[in-house]
């Protein structure tokens, strides 16, 4: 929110567990960022599994840096 004020475009990248959260967030804060959710969990992924979750992600991720 503070990066969109001062007009530089932002998003995130999490994972899906905290997508009702990011939602929750935004209302609160009268926001819609750009995000991307990648599978949950993150924590104590291979770098091969984390690898495949980049790959699969970097369209969307591509995406989200391109509307912005």
């Amino acid at each position: 929110m503070d990066l969109e004020s001062r007009g530089i475009p932002s998003g995130f990248v999490a994972s899906c567990e905290f997508e009702q959260a990011a939602d929750s967030q935004g209302q609160s804060l009268g926001i819609k960022p750009a995000r991307v959710f990648v599978p949950h969990p993150i924590q104590d992924r291979t770098d091969e599994e984390m690898t495949e979750i980049a790959k699969n992600a970097i369209n969307q991720v591509t995406a989200l840096i391109l509307a912005n």
